[in-house]
């Protein structure tokens, strides 16, 4: 047994400091000290993939690899961003999964088949992995293997904590305090809602990219935005659906120097709608959250979202954000760009289908267009 003050330490040397997922009872005394230690940040998430994808954000962000925990029986929500997301982007994070159903121990049913396949499951998602060390003496050994790896391959290394890996902990944190709803804006005035490349060219027009992040969502958003102008400063996003506000809130938390805009869409958007709330939590004044509605899956042949029941901009001001809008025009970028507000910004923006042409796929990789993006934040950072 290990107390998790002696695993926070050993972990910073690897520049670990922050650390995100959702809760199991086997992990409630680390939660607890990542949640009151003052070397240390911890970011509840809705579920767990949006926590990997956060991890994955503050990675790119310069804030180096982040630990993110979760219970086994969820680390099927996370297989996604896991493999689309970490993998192909080589984003190196601490994945931390709990052994419920121990084939050694007795457990409740529905934890019995996922205690039996979680190193498996891990292993075919080839994240080498071992057990969460269970004693003080065996951290240094277990965590320069994790830190070598990242050095070496930059993709998640796993750890995986049986019941009473790490002595209890209290609790010695309060959650971020809930924000009132901001303010809401209606600026549709009736007229023929632009396509989502011509979004994309006014934003591009707009945003200086010397200061700005764009995170694109996967499928059309992302390749066009690339067709139309391809810079350091963007990210698009393969797989991973519905990932890229937490990626955003990663980058944004990281580098509260940068303007961060995340291009999403309301297919993705419904896909995970709990990122809403932890936007609205945790989210800073530097993340603006577009989101194009043409009411369709474009991408995959045109079938219908549901979207057109959801009041997108509603939901936004419940969850939080300093401030919110319906538009149906590109002007309406104007207002989303207002750095006064002091939290997250929402623009639920309608748009019509329609794909630029000829639209090709991005040239450059995945991998590569990470690694420009951290070379570009790292550029920033030095001597003018």
């Amino acid at each position: 047994m290990i107390e998790a003050p002696d695993f926070a330490a050993a972990a910073r040397a690897l520049g670990v400091r922050w650390y995100t997922g959702v809760p199991c009872s086997f992990l409630t005394p680390f939660i607890n000290h990542a949640m009151g230690d003052p070397h240390s940040r911890y970011v509840m998430c809705a579920n767990e993939g949006d926590a990997v994808a956060l991890a994955c954000g503050l990675e790119l962000g310069g804030a180096g690899p982040a630990v993110a925990m979760m219970q086994n029986s969820g680390l099927g929500n996370a297989v996604n961003p896991l493999t689309s997301l970490a993998h192909p982007f080589r984003i190196p994070l601490l994945l931390i999964t709990t052994l419920r159903g121990d084939p050694a121990r007795q457990d409740e049913p529905q934890h019995r088949l996922m205690g039996r396949i979680t190193g498996p499951a891990l292993s075919l998602m080839e994240i080498p992995w071992e057990p969460f060390p269970e004693s003080t003496a065996a951290l240094p050994d277990v965590l320069g293997r994790a830190g070598r790896w990242f050095a070496t391959h930059r993709t998640p290394y796993g750890l995986v904590m049986r019941k009473g890996a790490v002595a209890p902990h209290a609790l010695q944190a309060n959650p971020p305090p809930p924000r009132p709803g901001g303010s809401t804006a209606d600026l549709r005035g009736g007229r023929t809602p632009p396509t989502r490349a011509m979004v994309l060219r006014a934003l591009l027009e707009r945003w200086d990219p010397a200061t700005t992040l764009l995170v694109a969502t996967t499928g059309y958003t992302g390749r066009e935005l690339y067709a139309l102008a391809d810079r350091p400063n963007h990210l698009y996003m393969v797989g991973s659906m519905g990932c890229a506000a937490m990626l955003g809130l990663g980058l944004a938390l990281a580098r509260p120097d940068r303007e961060v805009i995340v291009i999403d869409g309301d297919g993705a958007a419904l896909m995970r709608m709990g990122n809403f709330a932890t936007v609205g939590a945790y989210g800073p004044p530097n993340l603006a959250h577009l989101l194009l509605d043409n009411g369709i899956h474009e991408s995959t042949g045109g079938q219908f979202t549901v979207s057109p029941g959801v009041d997108f901009a509603a939901v936004a001001r419940a969850c939080g954000y300093a401030w919110s809008a319906r538009a149906d025009a590109v002007d309406a970028l104007d207002a989303l760009s207002d750095s006064r507000v002091a939290g997250p910004r929402f623009l639920r923006l309608h748009t019509r289908p329609g794909v630029l042409e000829p639209l090709p796929r991005p040239a450059v990789s995945p991998e590569q267009v990470a690694e420009r993006l951290r070379r570009y934040l790292a550029e920033g950072d030095g001597p003018s």
